[in-house]
């Protein structure tokens, strides 16, 4: 009787919730019936009260694994970037954006229905063993994926280092199907690497620099101002930012990047969902510190999404860089994180990305000014140069030579826009005179 009691009273408080939420006038359905908050959540009180009467293990039908099993399912019906997060889970995320976490170092996402590999972040076990942006995982641990829930596959690639997972992975652009085992790593993110003047024989007259940003965390902004006075000061004449297999991050990591290279005030993202509040102009600071209008090429590629997709397309619609590379990932939808009383959350997509020119990301990605494909042969010796450790100058040029024609555009790009204004400049003098 208690528990019957009990449940009459957690009916009675889902209603109750319901009434508070409930407008003057019910909407309709996609098959145009009134969609009634009271008949609904009085139908699934009644099926959660049958399956904790009738179901055969009682050990399954707790109120809290049912509801959490619902939500889960609730979230995920909805689209590939919602979810309901446990406790653990909601920690694990929060981990995310101050760069530390234990796994695979495997960006993933929904698509097409299965797992789908984001990017591989360099110096993590996935880029050492060669896994490719756009890899779909078929099978974890001798699970098949088909239908797995993002949340559960993120679960098992994360976890207590030293464990070893084992994937099946295809590749698309391959139809090759290979088996990896992974040993799980603390993942340790540097969100800004490799920065340096690129070399003479590459470069000619000009002193171009080179940075590689990871992904979009708290400390990106700090760390890449720092890295840009560093290069300023040694005569940099144009720049290169490489965001490619940058999975993104946080939101505002990314406007401030731009900041880096854009006018105070300017706009570079907005976004636009159901309700007003969602409807949001995202702009440069103010306090942003002005630097020199040096030419500037960025990369990008399949593995770029998110926050690396937001820079991309304010940087090419702003025309304040040159994008090369090939389109990016298409994953341009706001999530909201919102915390529930017990620890757990949910993350749901309230808005989606629109770039400067009202471009929308989501599912399209940003598509670059010059095209430049690249093979899966020419990606891993990307991945092994990222993941080397002393390697010789003359070893790497060797390999932007042969393996990185996406860099070599870029710099033939940027070397041609200085030879244009160096050509120019007299006549510009003489115009200002």
């Amino acid at each position: 009787m208690r528990a019957r009691f009990v449940f009459s009273t957690f009916v009675c408080l889902l209603l109750g919730s319901v009434l508070l939420n409930l407008r003057a006038e019910n909407p309709r359905t996609a098959s145009g019936e009134e969609d009634n908050g009271y008949s609904q959540i009085s139908i699934f009180a009644k099926a959660v009260q049958l399956i904790r009467q009738d179901y055969v293990d009682g050990n399954k039908t707790s109120y809290r694994d049912l509801i959490t099993a619902a939500m889960k399912g609730m979230l995920a019906s909805l689209d590939p970037h919602s979810q309901f997060m446990d406790p653990d889970d909601f920690r694990d995320m929060q981990d995310d954006t101050r760069s530390r976490f234990n796994g695979l170092g495997i960006e993933v996402s929904i698509k097409n229905g299965l797992p789908t590999v984001v990017t591989a972040m360099e110096d993590t076990p996935a880029a050492k063993a060669g896994i490719l942006s756009g890899d779909q995982i078929l099978k974890i641990n001798g699970t098949s994926t088909e239908r797995m829930e993002l949340q559960d596959a993120v679960n098992v690639l994360r976890g207590p280092p030293g464990h070893k997972v084992t994937l099946t992975l295809l590749r698309p652009s391959t139809k090759e199907i290979k088996e990896y085992t992974l040993e799980r790593a603390e993942i340790k993110v540097q969100s800004v690497k490799g920065a340096r003047l690129l070399d003479t024989e590459l470069t000619g007259p000009f002193k171009i620099g080179y940075i590689r940003l990871i992904q979009f965390n708290e400390p990106t902004p700090d760390e890449l101002s720092k890295t840009l006075d560093e290069l300023q000061r040694q005569g940099m004449q144009a720049l290169i930012l490489d965001l490619r297999n940058n999975p993104g991050g946080l939101l505002n990591s990314a406007v401030d990047v731009c900041a880096q290279f854009l006018p105070p005030n300017t706009k570079v993202v907005s976004t636009q969902g159901r309700v007003a509040s969602q409807q949001r102009d995202y702009s440069t600071s103010g306090a942003a510190k002005e630097r020199p209008h040096f030419p500037m090429a960025v990369l990008a590629n399949e593995g770029s999404a998110s926050g690396a997709e937001i820079v991309s397309g304010a940087l090419k619609d702003l025309h304040r860089a040159i994008l090369v590379g090939e389109t990016t990932f298409g994953k341009g939808s706001v999530q909201n994180v919102m915390q529930l009383p017990d620890g757990s959350a949910l993350r749901f997509t309230t808005a989606k990305y629109y770039t400067p020119s009202k471009q929308v990301i989501q599912g399209n990605g940003v598509t670059p000014n010059i095209r430049v494909p690249m093979s899966a042969e020419q990606e891993r010796a990307l991945f092994a140069l990222r993941s080397a450790e002393n390697i010789k100058p003359d070893e790497e040029k060797n390999i932007i030579k042969t393996k990185d024609p996406q860099m070599l555009r870029a710099i033939d790009a940027l070397k041609g826009v200085m030879i244009y204004a160096q050509q120019n400049a007299p006549k510009l003098d003489a115009v200002k005179k």
